[in-house]
């Protein structure tokens, strides 16, 4: 299923969101992106539609088992990209904003690559 890159950063942000703080509220979202509320709202509204998401008692946004898959598949795109930029000498904070670049456009024929280099150098 094809899915947007926007879609992925949101569910990427909700997994670190989980990660660092064991639950995933909006606000945190909004903060995480750089967006306002009403984004995230719209946003959270697209994702429940598209089943990646439910929203549990509190209120609290909950991943469902395609949306955690997606946010995994991201996220450690992000991390792997960051630390190969990172060994490659540029400084972590510029690494991080490339990686966000990179992550989605990445085929996975390359990644998989970049992924046996990376090993191979260990």
């Amino acid at each position: 299923m094809e899915i947007r890159k926007s879609a992925e950063d949101y569910l990427e942000a909700m997994l670190m969101m989980k990660e660092e703080h064991g639950y995933i509220r909006s606000i945190d979202v909004a903060e995480q992106l750089g967006v306002t509320k009403p984004s995230v709202s719209y946003a959270t509204k697209q994702l429940r539609e598209n089943g990646y998401i439910t929203m549990d008692h509190a209120n609290f946004i909950v991943l469902t088992k395609s949306g955690m898959e997606i946010a995994e598949r991201i996220y450690t795109r992000h991390k792997v990209l960051t630390n190969f930029f990172i060994r490659l000498g540029v400084n972590p904070e510029q690494a991080r904003e490339d990686a966000c670049k990179v992550e989605h456009d990445l085929s996975e024929e390359t990644f998989s690559a970049l992924c046996r280099h990376i090993e191979s150098m260990a």
